[in-house]
């Protein structure tokens, strides 16, 4: 997960006005560079020579950020992002189409830049989505309802005021019923016992922000598809009380671990029983042994 400051919000639709959360359009261009087929011996250059020389077709616009995406012999690829979609409309005029040229280098390369918002999309769309794979119960006539997040920034999803940063269930379901009535939130990292039960972690950091994943479930499918719709092609952007703005983009996918199954409710309640039973027999017999050693504190053995 990248956070990145917002220059220019003007694109940003309201999420939550009380937690200061908006949705920001991720604006991205794809550049191929096309590579000449030439027999003849071509002098080396690199992938940063051309991404040069494309920087100064866009100049004085300039890209967020850009990353070569692909390299072969018939073409380099770049993804590069820009403040807002309507510049990347106006990049997209700047670069399709045109020739570059390079020093000592024969053969001109063309430029082929298009939309890349479909690379971004991170969850099948509603047609898509297949309820079945064959490994548990399964309602087959029931339509998907639940999504999952992963890389919610703890601190914008805290109580405001508190000294931690853990994020709230119900700041959660505030926060995303802007799509409809939600029935079920679960933020795995709040129970003290699912990593030991899944043997993983449910928290990251990316540039010193804690992250989370959360799981949401709608109570009308419909709401489902609306929330779903919603959110492709977004970053998730919170605005300061200082008129400054961050913005990060989040995984959002349709939920296919079935988390809110009764199946799998009922094997974390009877896992998280078991953890509670033994941790209770620990602390009673660490009180054993303290007792012990209160009856006996030099630790003598008596014959």
């Amino acid at each position: 997960m990248t956070v990145t400051v917002v220059y220019d919000n003007s694109e940003a639709t309201e999420l939550c006005a009380a937690q200061h959360l908006y949705l920001k359009p991720i604006a991205k261009l794809m550049i191929n560079v096309l590579l000449p087929e030439s027999t003849e011996p071509v002098r080396p250059f690199s992938n940063w020579e051309v991404l040069d020389q494309l920087k100064s077709l866009i100049c004085p616009d300039q890209f967020t950020t850009v990353r070569l995406s692909k390299s072969t012999k018939d073409f380099i690829r770049f993804e590069g992002e820009a403040e807002t979609r309507s510049l990347v409309q106006i990049l997209k005029a700047k670069l399709h189409g045109k020739i570059i040229k390079l020093n000592g280098l024969k053969t001109d390369l063309k430029v082929v830049a298009t939309d890349a918002q479909g690379e971004w999309e991170h969850f099948p769309k509603a047609k898509e989505t297949s309820l079945s794979d064959g490994t548990e119960e399964q309602d087959h006539d029931k339509s998907p309802d639940s999504i999952y997040f992963e890389g919610l920034p703890c601190k914008w999803f805290a109580p405001k005021g508190s000294s931690g940063e853990k994020p709230c269930e119900e700041i959660l379901r505030v926060v995303f019923e802007s799509f409809g009535k939600i029935k079920n939130v679960d933020i795995p990292m709040l129970d003290p016992y699912r990593e030991v039960m899944t043997g993983g972690s449910f928290g990251n950091f990316s540039f010193g922000l804690q992250t989370f994943e959360a799981f949401i479930q709608y109570q009308e499918s419909t709401d489902f598809v609306k929330a779903m719709e919603s959110l492709r092609g977004m970053k998730l952007m919170l605005k300061g009380d200082d008129g400054k703005a961050l913005a990060c983009n989040i995984k959002v996918m349709f939920d296919t671990t079935k988390h809110f199954s009764e199946g799998a409710i009922r094997r974390r309640n009877q896992e998280r029983l078991k953890l509670q039973e033994l941790e209770e027999e620990r602390k009673k017999e660490k009180k054993r042994e303290e007792e012990e050693a209160e009856r006996d504190p030099h630790n003598l053995t008596h014959r």
